[in-house]
């Protein structure tokens, strides 16, 4: 069985907050309601407003993917 790239994620410690989780290398945990960033891996891009575009692309693609999956709960209608 694969992993999705991307996984939605809640906590009822946090209740305003959604988090995408990143599974692949950099593993990573977006809070989307704060934009705060846990690296699950050890990363290292020197300066730190030295963000690599690779990186990049991939807060972008959870981005896309946290509005795309949001879209489908909003028209989910049960069936």
């Amino acid at each position: 069985m694969s992993m999705p790239k991307f996984l939605l994620a809640d906590n009822t410690d946090f209740p305003d907050d959604i988090f995408v989780i990143h599974t692949e290398f950099p593993r990573f945990i977006l809070n989307m309601f704060n934009d705060e960033l846990e690296w699950l891996d050890d990363v290292d891009f020197g300066e730190e407003d030295d963000v690599p575009a690779e990186i990049m692309q991939l807060l972008e693609e959870a981005d896309a993917f946290y509005d795309r999956e949001m879209d489908r709960y909003e028209n989910f209608d049960g069936e």
